[in-house]
């Protein structure tokens, strides 16, 4: 049997949110997903992540969250992800000092499925423990044969590293934080999915979401600017990788672009 999972790309904003709710439903029947993943961490206006946005995309269908660079926005939200088993923040955060957890679990009956969340190093919080080094500590405790892992990265040469050097441990590697979908959704070599980037869901016409005069401004003038979120026509860039269950091995990879 087969196990269809979603990936949804960087939910930006409340009109994210919104869009989301509005597709989600139908494209779940039409193309029999069994679990629903999408980034958050852009979620909550103005960045970041809060329980009412949380919750919103829970009620929407969505069945586990992932963040990123703006996990620590919002300080309201901080309790959340200690309690919630349904949010990872990016595992190379230290354990026990940054709230949250890199690695859920959820058990669907027929098989239990471990998601992951990195953030990469290079252009981002350097900081951190290496995400190599991190994804070979849990993969060393990892229990179950079907894993996921959300690559928060800004470099596509990184992700693509992590792609091939995760190929055949993991089942699939979906990249969020750049907002752009990359046009590589494929099955490696060794039998995990991929994609270097999965995309945005929120304002097509926009820079990641914001207005598009804002960020020229910004680039222009170099100066400091409220990032307002750009409205009109949405989209929910996504990604489908059928996981064989008795494998865990991924079968196929098909990026999506709903309007």
């Amino acid at each position: 049997m087969f196990m269809r999972i979603l990936c949804i790309g960087d939910v930006v904003g409340s009109i994210g949110c919104r869009f989301l709710r509005e597709k989600l439903p139908a494209l779940k029947r039409v193309k029999g997903v069994d679990l629903v993943i999408c980034n958050g961490e852009n979620s909550a206006d103005g960045n970041g992540i809060t329980p009412a946005s949380a919750q919103f995309l829970f009620n929407s269908g969505v069945d586990a969250i992932t963040l990123g660079n703006h996990t620590y926005r919002r300080k309201e939200a901080f309790e959340l992800l200690d309690e919630s088993p349904f949010i990872a923040r990016p595992a190379n955060f230290p354990d026990g000092l940054a709230p949250g957890h890199g690695v859920i679990e959820l058990d669907l009956g027929r098989c239990v499925v471990t998601v992951v969340n990195i953030m990469g190093n290079l252009f981002l919080e350097s900081g951190l423990e290496c995400a190599f080094d991190t994804i070979d500590r849990i993969l060393d405790n990892a229990s179950g044969k079907i894993v996921i892992v959300d690559f928060h990265a800004e470099a596509t040469s990184e992700k693509r590293a992590m792609g091939y050097y995760l190929d055949g441990n993991v089942s699939a590697v979906f990249g969020t934080h750049t907002h752009v979908q990359t046009s590589d959704a494929q099955v490696l070599p060794n039998g995990t999915g991929y994609i270097t980037d999965v995309g945005m869901t929120g304002t097509v016409h926009s820079v990641l979401g914001v207005k598009t005069d804002i960020i020229i401004n910004k680039f222009k003038s170099k100066m400091p600017a409220r990032f307002d979120l750009a409205d009109g026509e949405c989209k929910m860039e996504c990604v489908l990788f059928d996981i064989d269950d008795a494998t865990g091995k991924c079968k196929s990879a098909e990026s999506m672009r709903i309007e």
